[in-house]
């Protein structure tokens, strides 16, 4: 047999061993008499948290480096 016939059946002859059905996902009746309470969609502007930042200058890598070293030395 080829494998590729094993990767294809394998799992359709699995899910013929399934004990149940899977559930239905047709929704029935008429959503629109549901009573579910909706709260009502307020306005938020999209740029509202936007700051204005200009580019700088690199700092230079050594003094970046340096501060992150961990204190103790070297191990």
């Amino acid at each position: 047999m080829k494998p590729i016939f094993l990767v294809v059946a394998l799992p359709l002859l699995a899910s013929g061993c399934a004990a149940t059905l899977p559930p239905e996902v047709i929704a029935s009746g008429d959503l629109a008499d549901l009573p579910v309470d909706v709260r009502p969609v307020r306005y938020q502007n999209p740029v509202s948290g936007y700051t204005h930042r200009v580019p700088v200058d690199p700092k230079p890598w050594r003094n970046q480096n340096d501060a992150q070293v961990p204190d103790g030395g070297a191990s």
